[in-house]
């Protein structure tokens, strides 16, 4: 009988229960947040292909965050608008655990790009006459790859030892699948030992990523401090990654704590709360990062009064 309620091929996604009678107003400022989104990261990264004096390792490191703002977008912005505008909110199993995968990758890809961003300005700033040698093309190919295929095998071993539990219920109650839920409704609670392990040794790992970054940006700080130029190179470059890290920081926060935490918050609140860091960093980002480096500014107002003349 346990083998028969387990057997689970559809999830029931009950977030959006409490929204129906706002359905309209959410599809339109979805899709609006979803164009916004898409518009700003394509157009940065279309500026930083089409210049070649923008292929620097600072400004293709910035293109491959805005590729991963969108594979993470993609993950949730299409299944949320489809969910809005139906009746029932299912997705399938399997589907369910791609989007995990795929939210949940771009989340640690995120982090570890902002890693190797933050390698990158320590070696610009406080080794700059040996900058084009240790930031080498390979070199940047392969801190590249480590950005996006480390995170992808982490979070996919979690993802692989959630497959594996059989579960009791279908329904999830958030707005898209959380690997954390997931394991929460199998009908053993014992078997998911190595999953809250491994959870946690990931959390683990991306929390040394987090600590590596602030030493860097301290270390960079007391470096520039002493310095005129530096001190400019340091306002000019590595004030919008602080920005950005300050902004992954509190949206993920929030959101973990209102997945372990937040069991008798209002729905609504948790709908908020759970889609801050599929909405803020993927905007906010793109125009941070294009505002305050000079290069890109200059790149971005000329095609502008280009096509406006």
């Amino acid at each position: 009988m346990m083998d028969n309620v387990s057997v689970i091929t559809l999830f029931y996604l009950s977030g959006l229960n409490e929204v129906k009678s706002h359905r309209f107003i959410l599809v339109s400022l979805t899709l609006l947040c979803y164009c916004a989104i898409l518009l700003v990261n394509i157009a940065l990264i279309v500026t930083v292909i089409l210049d070649k004096s923008l292929h620097e390792p600072m400004y293709i490191l910035l293109c491959t965050f805005c590729i991963n703002g969108l594979y993470g977008t993609a993950g949730f912005y299409p299944k949320f608008l489809w969910d809005l505008l139906s009746p029932v909110h299912v997705i399938s199993y399997s589907g369910c655990l791609v989007q995990t995968q795929v939210i949940y990758s771009s989340v640690s890809i995120d982090l570890s790009i902002l890693a190797v961003m933050a390698y990158d300005r320590y070696v610009a700033i406080c080794r700059p006459l040996e900058y084009h040698s240790v930031m080498s093309r390979q070199r940047l190919i392969q801190l590249i790859c480590f950005s996006w295929l480390t995170p992808f095998c982490v979070i996919g071993t979690n993802i692989s030892l959630t497959a594996r539990l059989k579960l009791c219920s279908p329904f999830i109650s958030r707005l898209f699948c959380v690997n954390w839920i997931i394991v929460s409704l199998a009908c053993f609670p014992a078997e998911t030992l190595v999953n809250n392990i491994v959870a946690y040794i990931s959390i683990l790992i991306y929390v040394f990523h987090g600590v590596y970054i602030v030493w860097s940006y301290m270390y960079l700080i007391k470096t520039c401090v002493h310095s005129t130029e530096n001190r400019a190179k340091f306002m000019q470059t590595c004030v919008p990654h602080l920005v950005s890290l300050t902004t992954f920081i509190f949206t993920v926060l929030f959101d973990l704590m209102s997945t372990r935490f937040g069991k008798h918050l209002p729905q609504t609140l948790k709908n908020f709360v759970a889609i801050e860091f599929l909405v803020i960093p993927p905007l906010i980002n793109p125009l941070i990062y294009g505002f305050k480096l000079t290069k890109i500014r200059i790149r971005i107002l000329g095609l502008i009064s280009l096509k406006n003349s």
